[in-house]
């Protein structure tokens, strides 16, 4: 049986946007009422996954470790909440130094997550705060919404269904 999913962008969707790449620990701070938001729709039957562009690896900014390590912070705080990530892909190229399918609002590793975890686009949806999130969601035929970084989803539970 296929299952609905709700696809997040990371950074203003799920941790407050900096306007700077996020990629240190005590940089990451979730958005107001993110967890709330996530109660409400996990009750509702969806499963969660991350869907991140993280350039900074191509630009030498960053490390894969230290994504991996903002990846298993965001997993531990859904465990804390009672709550379970299914998972997260990130694309770590930027279309400055490479080309890659990967990268929003490409659609690679949304397609990837459909294949692996069975999801029903038509009841699953894409959440960003930019429009290369929501074209993205869009490629596969997920049901999309753009939200204004940093704005909680709260503001959206009507949306979903």
């Amino acid at each position: 049986m296929k299952k609905k999913a709700i696809f997040l962008d990371r950074d203003g969707v799920v941790n407050k946007e900096r306007q700077d790449y996020t990629w240190k620990v005590e940089d990451f701070e979730f958005t107001d009422g993110f967890f709330e938001a996530m109660k409400i729709f996990s009750e509702m039957g969806f499963l969660f996954f991350v869907i991140t562009n993280q350039g900074g690896i191509a630009k030498g900014l960053y490390s894969h470790k230290d994504v991996e390590i903002l990846n298993d912070l965001m997993c531990n705080a859904f465990k804390t909440n009672n709550l379970q990530l299914t998972d997260v892909y990130y694309c770590p190229h930027h279309s400055e130094i490479e080309k890659c399918l990967c990268r929003k609002p490409d659609s690679l590793l949304i397609e990837k997550c459909i294949a692996n975890y069975n999801i029903d686009v038509k009841k699953s949806y894409f959440i960003g705060d930019r429009q290369r999130d929501v074209d993205a969601g869009a490629k596969v035929g997920l049901n999309t919404i753009k939200i204004k970084a940093n704005e909680s989803l709260l503001n959206y539970i009507e949306l979903i269904k």
